[in-house]
């Protein structure tokens, strides 16, 4: 398992994904965050980070794609699958580590965001209860991202379909609550909204911690990656 996860990591930036990830990332979350804080700030007027947020999220459903697609395609690709599975590794093993290489990758980038958070303490006292909260928030949101994109490129040897795939089915994820005001029922909506992955990040915006959608994304996580494995059981013994 290790030996996989510093292949995985050495493989981000040796082909240059992981730095263009990287600078993208900061860069989109950069300006969001002078736009919708301290620009706010400075003009006297409440900071909105729940907007900030949303940026943050949406950027997500595009960047982490990005970041998986490589991760069981390229290996079909370049016709080094079989050696994964002959590997003297779990297959179990095998996912996890792809999955927390990139983990890794988006969590030293969103470490670096909390910076942005010290800016606000020069208009004031920082609410760390937000901080963490985003802290939380985000990066198990974004755990739940990557496990969908790992997914779905162990399902296809095409890059461009595992990120356009992700986006798709991301966009969904982030997207169903959205058809509430559309719908009469209300049995419905609810339904919408329990399973909706940003109605539930709703709290961590206010610095408030929600455990139950804590564990639903760590759900996500481990249903993703239990797919993902018994795609590869089914191909090993195909």
């Amino acid at each position: 398992m290790g030996a996989i996860y510093k292949r995985e990591m050495q493989a981000y930036f040796t082909t240059g994904l992981g730095y263009v990830f990287c600078a993208v990332f900061m860069a989109v979350t950069g300006f969001a965050f002078a736009m919708f804080t301290v620009q706010v700030a400075m003009s006297g007027a409440d900071i909105n980070l729940p907007l900030y947020y949303t940026v943050v999220i949406i950027s997500l459903v595009v960047l982490l794609p990005i970041l998986t697609m490589k991760s069981f395609a390229e290996e079909k690709k370049m016709k080094t699958e079989q050696l994964l599975l002959t590997a003297p590794v779990s297959l179990s093993s095998m996912v996890v580590a792809k999955f927390l290489a990139a983990l890794t990758v988006f969590g030293a980038c969103l470490g670096a965001t909390c910076f942005y958070f010290t800016v606000i303490s020069s208009y004031g006292t920082p609410n760390f209860g937000v901080l963490y909260g985003y802290i939380i928030g985000v990066f198990f949101l974004g755990s739940a991202f990557i496990a969908v994109g790992i997914f779905i490129s162990a399902l296809t040897e095409n890059q461009l379909v595992a990120a356009v795939g992700t986006i798709a089915i991301l966009m969904v994820m982030i997207g169903i609550n959205f058809l509430n005001p559309y719908i009469d029922s209300a049995f419905i909506r609810g339904i919408l909204s329990w399973i909706s992955v940003y109605e539930r990040f709703d709290r961590f915006c206010y610095g408030q911690f929600d455990f139950a959608a804590l564990l639903y994304y760590i759900s996500i996580c481990f249903s993703f990656i239990f797919l993902t494995v018994r795609v590869y059981e089914k191909r090993r013994w195909a």
